[in-house]
């Protein structure tokens, strides 16, 4: 009969037994490491790109409608001469200054009143 309460001191003695006394650590297995991870860590800052400020439909002299994208910063706007034509972005360094893109557009003005130079045309000038 001095067996039987041997019998559950063993068992308290072998679950005690499996406990481990130092506190866990998460073990981290990399076994696919990122190949762009060092590049990525010195690249240059992202700028993102402006937010627009106003989308117009603009009436011309001529008649003509253009629709214009403006951004903000003043120093990029988007033009369309068609509704769901062909965009054409104008740049410019400083706001303030002539947006301007290649084949001769340029444009200067606000949200209100623009002058608008299409190539192989006279500047017009539109407002909304």
């Amino acid at each position: 009969m001095k067996t039987l309460p041997l019998l559950p001191l063993a068992a308290a003695i072998f679950a005690l037994a499996a406990c481990n006394s130092e506190p866990s650590k998460p073990q981290v297995l990399d076994s696919n490491p990122d190949p762009m991870a060092s590049t990525l860590a010195n690249a240059a800052p992202v700028e993102l790109p402006p937010a627009i400020k106003a989308d117009k439909t603009m009436r011309c002299k001529d008649g003509s409608l253009v629709y214009v994208t403006f951004f903000q910063g003043d120093k990029q706007v988007v033009v369309r001469t068609e509704k769901g034509g062909t965009p054409t972005t104008l740049k410019g360094a400083e706001a303030g200054k002539p947006l301007t893109a290649e084949g001769g557009w340029s444009l200067t003005g606000s949200t209100t009143d623009v002058t608008l130079t299409r190539p192989g045309k006279s500047a017009i000038a539109c407002h909304s």
